[in-house]
Order: structure tokens, then sequence, then C-alpha cells
């Protein structure tokens, strides 16, 4: 990180750490999915308390981050940049956060015949954030490196869109079983699934333009 900070230790260490949360938190995100969709009731109530931590925690960081980065700076108007880009990270963990506290709160059902489809969605829009989230380690040692390390959000990203464009098209064109009512809440949480990827992919976009102003 020396090449944005000089004689602050300590925020480098906060910065890690503050990544390591948000990844953290969405690993958490995606064991709370499969478990509620394997009706593991008890695992489900664990990721819950487990999210709340670690959110909690990412959000005194970056409040730190935020006061000590200023301070810090060897080129004050990268700063501004670092600091947007840390905000999305912790959009991250924010709406890893949410979107769990959703299925608590509507205790969505879904059908046996296209569970496993729920599966891929939310294995595939977590990994688009789980790929974006070294880029930004990266980018504080070898930014040069970060945009080669981004085409595997964007795979993933993509990825997570087809398989969600086939579950609505599962939803309303095959599960003639499933009222209106259930089939719109089922798209509903395929969105907030998809969303996650559609944070690491504002992320990835970030981290792209940063690099290239680095490396010019």
């Amino acid at each position: 990180m020396s090449i944005i900070f000089k004689h602050a230790r300590q925020l480098v260490v906060e910065i890690d750490e503050f990544i390591n949360t948000a990844e953290q938190g969405v690993l958490v995100f995606k064991e709370g999915v499969l478990n509620y969709l394997n009706n593991e009731k008890e695992s489900f109530a664990d990721k819950i308390s487990d999210i709340d931590r670690l959110e909690a925690a990412a959000d005194r960081l970056q409040r730190k981050i935020d006061d000590e980065a200023y301070q810090h700076s060897l080129l004050p108007q990268s700063i501004s940049d670092v600091v947007s880009m840390l905000d999305r990270v912790d959009e991250l963990i924010d709406i890893a956060k949410d979107n769990l506290y959703l299925f608590e709160l509507e205790l969505p059902f879904f059908p046996e015949n296209i569970r496993n489809e729920y599966i891929r969605l939310t294995t595939t829009s977590v990994e688009a954030a789980l790929c974006v989230i070294p880029a930004v380690r990266t980018y504080f040692r070898e930014p040069v490196q970060v945009r080669d390390m981004l085409s595997k959000v964007y795979f993933y990203e993509n990825e997570t869109d087809k398989i969600s464009r086939s579950i609505k098209r599962k939803l309303f064109h095959e599960m003639h079983e499933l009222d209106l009512a259930q089939k719109i809440h089922l798209r509903y949480f395929a969105l907030h699934i998809e969303s996650i990827s559609d944070k690491a992919q504002e992320l990835a976009d970030a981290l792209s333009i940063m690099a290239l102003k680095i490396n010019i």
C-alpha cells in the first residue's frame, strides 16, 4: 500500500482488516442462503448473528479509515478515489446483510424443483464478489496488475445474469402450480441474490478506472 500511504502502518493494517471483514460477510451471506434453502434453521440463525457482527465491525473500521486516510496521504488527490472505492467494498457487506435479513423476515418458500437454481445463483453471484476483493488488495500493492484480475468478476456477473433470467423464465413460463404472488416473490429474491454480483461489477469498474489513473 506504499503507493498511497507513508508512515501509516496502522492504517494499512486497518484497511486489510476492513477488506477481510467484507469478504467474510459475503461468505457468510452465501452460507446463510444455502442454510435457508436446505432448511438448516439453526445454522441460518447463526449466520444472521455473524453477519450482524461483521457488518458492525466493517462500519467501525471504515469510519477509522476515513478519519485517518487524509492525515497520512502521500497523494491527497487520490484519497477521495480510495475512500470512494472502500465505500463500494462496504456496500458489498451492507447489501449482503440486508438481503440475508430478507430471508428471515419474509420467509420465502422455494419449491424443490427450483431450489438448485437458487443455489447456483447464490454461488455464482457471490463468486463475482470473491473475485473482485483480491483485486482491491492488489490495487494497493501492484496496481498495474488490477485490470488483468477483473475479467473473472465480469464473467461471473454475466453468468449470474444468465442464471437469474433462467429462473425467471422457469417461474413464469413453466411453474403453473404457483400463483402470481408466489412467482413475484421468488423473482424478488432472485433479484436480491443477483444484486451481490451487480455491486461486485460496480466495484470492478471503479477499480479499473483507478488503476488506469495510477498507471498513466
